[in-house]
C-alpha cells in the first residue's frame, strides 16, 4: 500500500524539494540586524519571586513535573487495565486487524510529515540562522524543539489508536453481559487514559522548556515547539478527516445499494471505516488536542514576555502554569468521584441514558476546576501589584474559559443529541420529503447552532473583557500590561482546555463506541459454533446477543453527541487563542512607545488602511476554498471506494469480505487522503508566505479574517453534520426502521454530513493555528527583508509564492476530480450521456 502512495505523490514531493532549495537560497541572500521579536524574548528568573510563604517560582514549577508524572502513571495504568479486560478471540482478531491498518496508515503519514517539516525547517533555519544570526547550536536546538512538537503530536496519536483498539473489542464483548454499565465505563476509561497521557505529556514538555532551557532562547524554542506540534496536528487532522470520510461514505452507501445491514462483514469497506474512525476521530483529535493545549500556552507566554511589565512576568507565568497543574488534579478527582456515583447508580441497572453520566463528568470537573482556580489564585497572588482584587479578577477571567468547556457542550447538544428537537425535525422532514428535506433540515440546524455558539463565545469573551478592566488603561489587569483585553481573551482560550483530560476523554469516547459496534458485527460471534457454552465456560456468563446489540447502538448515539460537543471547544480555543498570537504579531510590527502601541503605526490596523481591509476579505476566501478542497478529496476518494466495493463485494456464499479487498479499500482511502493533504497543505503554506511578504498589515487582517470566518464555518459544518448523524441513529435505535425508505433518506443525509463534521470543520482548527504560528515567522522574515532594503525582492517573492499557492489551489480541484479506475473523468468522457441524464 505504501509504495502505491509514494508513486502517486512523487511529483508533489519533487515540487517540495525545489521549493525547499529556493527558500534556502532566499535565506542566504538576506542578512540584517534584527529588531525586537520572539527571537529576542528572554524568560525571567523564576527563583527571584517567592510564593506560599517560602517556595520560589522555580521550585513551585518543579512540583508540576511531579503532577505530570502522576498523570502519565495514571494513564498507562488505565492502558494496562484495558489490555487485561476479557475479550473473545473473534472480537480480538478484528480489533487487532483494525490496529494494524491504523498503524500502517500512521506510518505513511509520518513519512509525509517529515517532508512537510523539511519545508518549515528551511524557513526556520533561514530566519533564526541567517536573519537572527544565531549560532548553529542554537538553531539546532530550535529545530529539535520543532521535532519534539511533531513527536508529541504523533506520539499521543499512536497512543490513542492503541488504547482505542484495545477498548473497542473489550466494549463489544462486555455488552454481552446484559448490563449497559460496562458498555459506558470501558470507552470512558480509554478516553481518560488518552486524556491524561496527552495533557501530562504536553505540560511536561512545556515545563521542561520553561525550567531547563537557557532563558535567553527558550522563547524561540517555544515557537519552534508550537510550530512542530501544529504541523503534526494539521497533517494528521486534515488527512485523517479525509481518510475517515472516504471510508465511511463508501461503507454506508452499500447499505442503500445492496440493502445490507450496518457493518455487514461481507462489505470490504467496513474495515476501512473502522480504521477511519481511529484515523479521523482518534488520531486527529488526539494530535489536535495536544497541539491546542500547547499553542494556547505558547501564545500566553509570548504575550506576557512582550506586553507585561518586567516586575509581574514571574507571577503571571507561574500562575498560569499552576492553573494547568491543579486542573489536571481536578480532572483526576472528578473522574474518581463520578465513577463512584455512576457505578452505584447504574452498575446493576438494565437501562441507562448513556449521555447523562458523561454530562455529569463534564460539569463536576468544571465545578471542581473553578473552585481550585479561585483557591490557588488566592494563595499564589493575593496582592498582585498591591491590588487585593486582581487575584479574583484573573480567576474570573480564566473561569469564563473553564465554564465554556461545560456550557458549549450543552449548547451543542441542543442541535446534535438524539433527544434534540432539531435532530427529531430532521427525521420528521425525512418521512415525506426524503433525502432532500433531510439535507435542508440539517443545514437549518447547523446555521442556528452557529448563531447561538457565536453569542455564547461573545458573551464569555465580553465577561472576560469586563473583568480585565473594560479596556480602561491602568484599570484592573491593565495595571500590569498593555492591551489587557487581549490577555483576557488568551486566558479564556487557556481555560477552554483547562479541564483538558476530561474534554479529550469524552471526545475519545465516540470512536470507541463506533468501533465497538463494528467489531461486534465483523466478528460474526453469533455464528461461532457453541459460542454460548464457550463463553459460559471461559468467562463465566451466558451472552445476551440481542441486548448487547441494543446497548452498543444506543451508546454509539451518545458517542456521536459527545464527539460533536468536543469539536466546538477545540475550534473555539483555536479562534480565541489566535487573537493572542495575532496581537503578538501586532506588537512586533507596531512596537511599544511610552507604554502603549505606537500610534503612528497602529493607525494601519484600520479599515482606512486599504491593505488591512483587503486582508480581511482574502482570509474569508481561503476558508471557503479550504472547505471545498477538503470535501473534494473526500468526494473523489469515496467515488473510487464505492466503485471498487461495488465491483468486488460478494454477498452470496461468503460470511465476510476478503482481507485483500478490505486492504485495497484502505489503500484507496490513504491514497486520496495523501493527495488531498499535499494540495491543501502546500496551498496554505505558500499563501501564508505570499501574504506575509505582500504587506504586514494586510497579513494581520488576513489572520483575523481566517479566525472569524473559520469559527462560523467550522461550527456550522460540525453541527449540521452532527444533526444528520444522530438523525440516522434515531431511526435505527428508537424507530427500529433499518432498511426502510426513511432509513435510506437519513443515510444520505449522514453521508452529506460526514465531510462537514469530520473533515472540513475540524481541520479548520489546526489550519487557523498553524497559519498564525507559521505566519509569525513568515511576517518577520518579510519585515527583515524590507529593513535590509530588499523591498522589491519581497514583492517579487510575494508574487512567486502566490503563484505557487494558486497552483495547488488549482490542483485541489482539477487534479482531484472524480475519475473512474480507467482514469477518464466520467462527465467529460460521455458528454451526450451526461446531457441525457440531466
Amino acid at each position: 500500500m505504501t509504495s502505491t502512495v509514494s508513486r502517486k505523490d512523487a511529483p508533489s514531493r519533487s515540487v517540495t524539494g525545489v521549493v525547499a532549495r529556493a527558500l534556502g537560497l532566499l535565506s542566504v541572500l538576506a542578512a540584517t540586524s534584527a529588531h525586537a521579536s520572539e527571537a529576542d524574548l528572554v524568560l525571567p528568573d523564576f527563583a527571584t519571586k517567592t510564593f506560599l510563604g517560602g517556595l520560589n517560582g522555580h521550585q513551585l514549577l518543579l512540583s508540576g513535573i511531579a503532577v505530570c508524572v502522576l498523570g502519565l502513571v495514571f494513564g498507562f495504568l488505565q492502558y494496562a487495565s484495558l489490555k487485561k479486560l476479557p475479550v473473545h478471540r473473534a472480537m480480538l482478531e478484528i480489533s487487532e486487524l483494525i490496529y494494524e491498518t491504523c498503524k500502517t496508515y500512521l506510518m505513511t503519514q509520518l513519512k509525509f510529515i517529515g517532508v512537510l517539516w523539511a519545508l518549515i525547517a528551511v524557513v526556520m533555519v533561514g530566519y533564526f540562522g541567517f536573519l537572527r544570526h544565531m549560532d548553529a547550536g542554537r538553531v539546532g536546538i530550535i529545530l529539535i524543539a520543532s521535532l519534539v512538537g511533531i513527536a508529541g503530536s504523533c506520539g499521543v496519536a499512536w497512543f490513542g489508536i492503541r488504547v482505542n483498539t484495545f477498548a473497542n473489542s473489550r466494549t463489544a464483548f462486555a455488552s454481552l453481559r446484559g448490563k449497559p454499565y460496562p458498555t459506558y465505563a470501558i470507552p470512558l476509561q480509554a478516553g481518560m487514559s488518552i486524556g491524561m497521557v496527552l495533557i501530562s505529556t504536553e505540560l511536561l514538555l512545556m515545563l521542561a522548556i520553561l525550567l531547563f532551557i537557557p532563558a535567553d532562547f527558550a522563547g524561540p524554542c517555544f515557537i519552534g515547539f508550537a510550530i512542530g506540534e501544529s504541523l503534526g496536528a494539521s497533517a494528521l487532522r486534515i488527512a485523517g478527516g479525509i481518510f475517515t470520510k472516504i471510508a465511511d461514505i463508501g461503507s454506508d452507501l452499500m447499505k442503500i445499494v445492496f440493502r445490507i445491514k450496518e457493518d455487514d462483514a461481507r462489505n470490504p469497506g467496513v474495515i476501512a471505516d473502522c480504521t477511519g474512525d481511529n484515523a479521523g476521530d482518534s488520531v486527529g483529535p488526539s494530535a489536535d488536542g495536544f497541539e491546542t493545549y500547547g499553542v494556547t500556552g505558547v501564545a500566553l507566554i509570548t504575550f506576557i514576555l512582550l506586553a507585561v511589565g518586567e516586575g509581574f512576568r514571574v507571577e503571571l507565568l507561574v500562575w498560569i502554569f499552576m492553573m494547568r497543574i491543579v486542573m489536571v488534579l481536578a480532572s483526576l478527582a472528578a473522574y474518581a468521584l463520578n465513577n463512584v456515583y455512576q457505578s452505584a447508580k447504574y452498575k446493576n441497572a438494565d437501562h441507562m441514558n448513556f449521555e447523562h453520566p458523561l454530562t455529569a463528568l463534564v460539569w463536576v470537573t468544571s465545578i471542581i476546576s473553578v473552585a481550585l482556580t479561585f483557591l490557588v489564585s488566592y494563595l499564589l497572588i493575593p496582592n498582585l501589584n498591591g491590588d487585593p482584587s486582581l487575584w479574583w479578577k484573573l480567576s474570573a477571567i480564566i473561569t469564563c474559559g473553564t465554564l465554556a468547556g461545560a456550557i458549549i457542550p450543552e449548547v451543542i447538544k441542543v442541535f446534535t443529541s438524539t433527544e434534540s428537537r432539531h435532530v427529531r425535525e430532521v427525521v420528521t422532514a425525512s418521512r415525506e420529503g426524503g433525502a432532500s428535506l433531510n439535507v435542508i433540515s440539517g443545514l437549518v440546524a447547523g446555521n442556528f447552532s452557529a448563531y447561538w455558539m457565536g453569542l455564547v463565545i461573545a458573551i464569555l469573551m465580553g465577561l472576560a473583557f469586563w473583568f480585565s478592566g473594560a479596556g480602561v488603561a491602568g484599570e484592573g489587569v491593565g495595571q500590569l500590561m498593555i492591551a489587557a483585553p487581549v490577555f483576557a481573551f488568551g486566558l479564556v482560550a487557556f481555560g477552554f482546555l483547562g479541564m483538558g483530560p476530561v474534554t479529550i476523554a469524552v471526545d475519545s469516547y465516540g470512536p470507541v463506541t463506533d468501533n465497538a459496534q463494528s467489531v461486534y458485527e465483523l466478528s460474526l460471534i453469533e455464528n461461532v459454533p457453541n459460542v454460548k457454552d464457550e463463553v459460559k465456560r471461559d468467562f463465566g456468563f451466558t451472552p445476551d446477543f440481542e441486548k448487547g446489540k441494543e446497548y452498543l447502538e444506543e451508546n454509539d448515539g451518545a458517542g456521536n453527541t459527545f464527539k460533536a460537543t468536543a469539536k466546538p471547544v477545540l475550534i473555539g480555543t483555536a479562534v480565541v487563542g489566535a487573537t493572542t498570537m495575532i496581537f503578538s504579531i501586532i506588537v512586533l510590527l507596531v512596537g511599544i512607545k511610552d507604554g502603549v502601541l505606537d500610534p503612528a503605526k497602529a493607525q494601519y490596523l484600520s479599515l482606512l488602511h486599504a491593505p488591512f481591509l483587503l486582508g480581511l476579505i482574502t482570509g474569508g476566501a481561503i476558508i471557503y476554498w479550504f472547505s471545498g478542497a477538503s470535501m473534494q478529496a473526500v468526494s473523489t476518494g469515496a467515488y473510487r471506494a464505492v466503485e471498487f466495493i461495488k465491483a468486488n463485494i460478494k454477498l452470496e456464499g461468503v460470511e465476510k469480505a476478503s482481507v485483500s479487498d478490505s486492504k485495497k479499500v484502505v489503500e484507496i482511502c490513504t491514497q486520496y487522503a495523501q493527495k488531498g493533504m499535499i494540495n491543501i497543505f502546500l496551498a496554505v503554506f505558500f499563501s501564508t508566505l505570499a501574504f506575509a511578504c505582500l504587506e504586514p498589515y494586510f497579513f494581520v487582517g488576513y489572520l483575523i479574517s481566517i479566525a472569524i470566518f473559520g469559527l462560523y464555518q467550522a461550527v456550522f459544518m460540525a453541527n449540521a453534520g452532527g444533526a444528520w448523524d444522530n438523525a440516522k441513529k434515531l431511526v435505527e435505535v428508537e424507530l427500529k426502521a433499518k432498511g426502510t425508505d426513511l432509513h435510506a433518506a437519513t443515510v444520505v443525509g449522514d453521508t452529506v454530513g460526514d465531510p462537514f463534521k469530520d473533515t472540513s470543520s475540524v481541520a479548520l482548527n489546526p489550519v487557523i493555528k498553524f497559519t498564525t504560528l507559521f505566519g509569525l515567522l513568515a511576517v518577520e522574515l518579510a519585515v527583515e527583508l524590507e529593513a535590509a532594503g530588499q523591498g522589491q525582492l519581497t514583492r517579487i517573492l510575494s508574487v512567486v509564492f502566490f503563484v505557487l499557492s494558486t497552483v495547488f489551489v488549482y490542483r485541489s480541484f482539477y487534479g482531484m476530480r472524480i475519475q473512474s479506475v480507467a482514469g477518464a473523468s466520467a462527465p467529460e468522457s460521455k458528454p451526450q450521456a451526461a446531457v441525457k441524464t440531466a
